[in-house]
């Protein structure tokens, strides 16, 4: 099917009998007082490995590519667009081997150093400590710094957030100043070290617990950052338990957790070709984290009853199989993408009274990218689009909501076809999110929404006709939001019909 005839078919879609529908049914409590969905849990996150910064953010003053100050134009752009919170720096497992003073003054002085984590490739560091301000300054987004804590020092440590923050007169202070920045930038968050549990020294949990103490001390300073804690790797239930114990050390513990379609990471799965078998089974893998946010956080409020430590899921998303030729963990983004970006989104604002923080794993050309470039050339792909669907959540209050759907068979598993999401936006309106994860069929969704109805109704639709539509180079877009219109009102119920495999955002006014 041409892009024209199916963006005519999808905008028609509401005038067209379903062959046939899931039928499912979602009541949402409007006048619950909601818990505040903090904006960071659309938050992005950025590590020096293959094409992510350089090429990707950065490319020079001298680049013939249209940039600001050496920052891609066309990525800034798109990036201001989705309202980014919080920007995730230097990695990931880079963090741990990434000494901050390689990256600061002239860059034709800086030394060249070798990537361990990824094929040793050489790094002329020309995007360091203050390009990287610069760059969340330039996007409006807040820091987070991960912190070097398998190779390097606390006193490093404390020197690099003293360089960053110091409006004094130290010899460090001058330094920043030295290098072209006056005013002290402000670090919002750091993290004590990335993945000790694995890349970030094979600890265990009671080697890492001294060395969170220790490092925090040094990092927090006199009105210093946030610190995240290095938490579990999926459902490393003990992790947690002991690295709870230390609870009044910091204020957030991570949580990483990718998806793999076939959950074996030998043979994750291709990003595209796949069959309907293995779209049903992403979406299992995917919804394993809301079992495991909810047994960690059981965990974390024996320790933390009042819930003053945050869950951050600062690595996130879908992981494939490397296809032939490709730069590192450069992978396609389709469909498939923008609805698990849409279903994680909708586990995170579930626990939204715990998790306070979510960083996606990658924001340009590594893993599941909201951009991709290719030379002078840039696409927005079909994860970006969710999270600007979605952008009207950051900073609303998200609402209790029940689901009835009947489920899809994964395997040995099963999945909801139906998944829906509420919240009542900080303008007073009613925000809902809807996934239907069906490859075939529509459905038709039956909301009652407690104290609401009648209110105006505005919508988006985000599918395309195969499970693995994705934008490309040079090509118009095939996956991108088109107004909705599948919605309406019927004896005190929001009625709505939606496509196969899609997404719909409401909002109601």
């Amino acid at each position: 099917m041409k892009t024209g005839l199916a963006l005519a078919a999808l905008l028609a879609f509401s005038a067209a009998p379903a062959a046939s529908e899931v039928q499912a049914a979602a009541s949402v409590d409007a006048n619950a007082a909601g818990v505040r969905i903090a904006p960071e849990l659309y938050g992005q996150f950025a590590e020096q490995l293959g094409e992510g910064i350089t090429n990707g953010i950065w490319v020079g003053e001298d680049s013939p590519i249209p940039n600001i100050r050496g920052y891609r134009a066309d990525v800034v752009e798109a990036l201001k667009a989705l309202h980014v919170p919080v920007l995730r720096w230097p990695g990931g497992c880079y963090a741990d081997t990434y000494h901050w003073r390689d990256g600061i003054g002239p860059r034709a002085k800086r030394p060249v150093t070798l990537n361990h984590w990824w094929g040793n490739n050489e790094e002329n560091n020309a995007f360091g400590t203050h390009e990287y301000f610069d760059f969340a300054e330039l996007i409006g987004a807040r820091t987070f710094l991960s912190v070097n804590v398998g190779t390097a020092t606390a006193g490093e440590a404390k020197d690099w957030v003293e360089y960053v923050t110091s409006p004094s007169r130290s010899t460090l202070a001058g330094l920043r100043r030295a290098n072209g920045r006056d005013k002290p930038w402000k670090i919002d968050y750091a993290g004590i070290g990335n993945e000790s549990w694995g890349c970030g020294g094979n600890l265990s949990a009671e080697q890492y617990a001294p060395l969170l103490r220790t490092y925090g001390t040094f990092v927090r300073q006199d009105h210093g950052p946030k610190i995240v804690a290095v938490g579990p790797s999926g459902d490393d239930y003990a992790w947690t338990e002991e690295i709870m114990k230390s609870h009044d050390k910091f204020d957030f513990l991570s949580l990483h957790y990718y998806t793999l379609p076939t959950g074996d990471w030998a043979r994750k799965g291709a990003a595209t070709g796949f069959s309907e078998a293995e779209w049903l089974a992403t979406f299992a893998q995917t919804r394993r984290i809301d079992e495991m946010i909810a047994r960690h956080s059981t965990i974390m409020d024996k320790a933390d009853p009042g819930r003053k430590v945050a869950l951050a899921v600062d690595e996130w998303g879908t992981w494939y199989d490397s296809a032939p030729g490709s730069t590192a963990l450069r992978q396609e983004n389709t469909l498939r993408d923008a609805l698990v970006a849409a279903t994680n989104f909708h586990i995170f604002q579930r626990h939204a009274e715990r998790v306070r923080m979510a960083n996606i794993a990658q924001i340009v050309n590594v893993l599941q990218a909201v951009l991709l470039t290719d030379g002078a050339r840039m696409v927005r792909t079909p994860t970006f689009y969710a999270f600007l669907m979605y952008r009207p959540f950051q900073g609303g209050s998200a609402l209790p909501v029940q689901v009835e759907s009947p489920r899809l068979s994964a395997g040995a598993t099963a999945v909801p076809a139906l998944d829906v999401t509420a919240a009542r936006g900080q303008d007073g309106s009613i925000l809902l999110g809807l996934v239907n994860v069906d490859p075939d069929d529509s459905a038709a969704v039956d909301l009652s929404i407690a104290g609401v109805r009648g209110r105006r109704i505005s919508g988006q639709l985000l599918t395309a006709p195969a499970m693995d539509s994705r934008n490309v180079f040079g090509a118009a877009e095939e996956v991108r939001p088109v107004p909705f219109g599948g919605a309406r009102w019927s004896a005190g119920k929001l009625r709505v019909s939606m496509p196969a495999k899609s997404v719909v955002v409401l909002t109601l006014k």
